[in-house]
């Protein structure tokens, strides 16, 4: 299929690298008009037939002053986030507090701005506005070691993705999280040589992540970009307030 998202706007945070970049360039390639973020504006060069802005969702005004830019729009992805190491005993306030700013109120931010936008959108156009939010597998639906901050974080994402889903649902704003596993991305490569470095080599690291998938590897940024390709599209019109494993059978 083609033109899955033609006419529609988009905005896609964390859309330098990995899962983020991967949903921007499938958005594009199905006829979006894609709005894409990067605390890192350099990440965003070689990103192709998008609209390119540094934005740090940790910033209230920052957000309120894009979404002001930018106007009525018909998708909003949320994708910036941070997966902080350890258990409980490895967690200062200052880590918990980071970790819920950027993976929960960042998300808090985005939808408060840009909604008011997204429900004129979908009364004007009649079809549904969509708001698709990255939770993760290590969350309510399964707990992982050493991911204590970051589980409850991606827990928070369920939950006020159903909030927004049950809220809106008859004003034509559909809200669904995605939560993926152990994903080939930048970030997850560079968690894998940090542990490479107490495990006896990147190698015996790479194993130890692969082993622990029920099919045998990890997954592709792209694998979730079509994911949110379908969450995006007029085709999941009947779908809110969902949180979809898209891991592998990890969370079996």
């Amino acid at each position: 299929m083609a033109g899955r998202l033609k006419g529609k706007i988009a905005v896609v945070t964390a859309a330098g690298q990995g899962i983020g970049r991967a949903i921007a360039e499938a958005f594009v390639a199905e006829g979006a008009t894609v709005y894409a973020s990067d605390l890192t504006r350099d990440k965003l060069d070689d990103l192709r037939r998008v609209k390119r802005a540094k934005l740090d969702v940790r910033s209230t005004r920052a957000v309120e002053k894009y979404a002001e830019k930018i106007g009525d729009i018909d998708i909003l992805v949320n994708v910036a986030g941070f997966v902080h190491h350890g258990t409980v005993l490895d967690c200062s306030e200052k880590d918990w507090d980071f970790s819920f700013d950027l993976n929960v109120k960042s998300m808090h931010r985005t939808i408060a701005a840009f909604l008011p936008g997204m429900l004129r959108r979908a009364g004007n156009s009649g079809t549904s506005a969509s708001i698709i939010n990255l939770s993760s597998g290590a969350s309510s639906l399964k707990g992982a070691p050493n991911r204590y901050t970051y589980g409850a974080t991606k827990a928070a994402v369920i939950g006020l993705t159903k909030s927004v889903a049950v809220d809106f649902i008859r004003q034509g704003v559909r809200c669904n999280a995605i939560c993926p596993g152990t994903v080939r991305s930048p970030s997850w490569e560079a968690r894998v040589e940090e542990l490479g470095q107490s495990v006896g080599g990147t190698d015996k690291a790479m194993e130890m992540f692969v082993s622990r998938q029920p099919m045998g590897r990890v997954g592709e940024a792209s694998e979730i970009a079509a994911l949110a390709l379908y969450l995006a599209s007029d085709e999941s019109a009947f779908t809110t307030g969902t949180a979809i494993p898209i891991d592998g059978g990890w969370t079996l």
